[in-house]
C-alpha cells in the first residue's frame, strides 16, 4: 500500500472543496455527511497542523452528538458519519482500513457475531475502535464490555474519539506534498 499524501496544512482551506473532501476521506473514511458538515473548511483562522484540524473536527462532531440527542436530522447525520467506518473484519475492506485491521487474526466468526450484537444493541452505529496493532482478543473484550454497558450516548462519543485517534494516526504516517 502506498503512503497517502496530504497537502501542506497551510494550503488545505484554500484548496477546492473536492480536494478538501479527498483529504477528509484519507483521514477519516469517505462520508458524504462528513463532507457536507465540514466543507468548505474555514480559511480563518488557519489550521496550524493536522492534529489541530482533527481536534477542531472532534469538537464539531461532539457538538453534533449533543444536538443529536434532541434532533432527528442531527442524529441521522451523525449516524451516517459514524457508519462510514467499515465493520471490523468485514470481507473486502479496502485502503488504509485493510492495513490497520491486519492484526485482527483469529476468531473471525466471533468478531462477526459481536459486530451483529453491537449493531443490534446500538441501532445506527457501527463499532469503531482504534486497533493500533491490538490483538483480536483485546478488541473482542472491548466490544463485549461496550455492549454490556448499553449506553448509546457513550458509544457515540467513543466512536468519535476512535475516529479522531485513527485520523491522527493516519495524518502522522502520511507524506506532506511539497508546496
Amino acid at each position: 500500500m502506498t503512503t497517502p499524501t496530504l497537502p501542506p496544512i497551510s494550503h488545505l482551506a484554500l484548496l477546492p472543496t473536492p480536494t478538501q473532501t479527498t483529504v477528509l476521506s484519507l483521514l477519516f473514511e469517505p462520508s458524504q455527511a462528513l463532507h457536507t458538515l465540514l466543507t468548505p473548511l474555514p480559511q480563518s483562522p488557519p489550521f496550524e497542523s493536522y492534529p489541530a484540524l482533527i481536534s477542531s473536527i472532534r469538537t464539531t462532531l461532539l457538538a453534533l452528538a449533543t444536538r443529536a440527542l434532541t434532533s432527528p436530522p442531527h442524529l441521522h447525520t451523525l449516524e451516517q458519519i459514524l457508519g462510514s467506518h467499515p465493520r471490523l473484519g468485514e470481507k473486502g475492506v479496502q485502503g488504509q482500513s485493510k492495513g490497520e485491521q491486519g492484526s485482527l487474526t483469529g476468531d473471525q466468526a466471533e468478531l462477526q457475531r459481536l459486530n451483529a450484537r453491537y449493531e443490534d444493541a446500538f441501532p445506527g452505529l457501527r463499532y469503531v475502535v482504534f486497533v493500533a496493532g491490538r490483538p483480536l482478543p483485546d478488541i473482542l473484550a472491548d466490544m463485549r464490555a461496550r455492549i454490556a454497558r448499553g449506553d448509546i450516548v457513550k458509544e457515540r462519543e467513543e466512536a468519535i474519539e476512535a475516529m479522531c485517534a485513527i485520523a491522527l494516526d493516519r495524518a502522522s504516517k502520511a507524506a506532506i506534498s511539497p508546496v
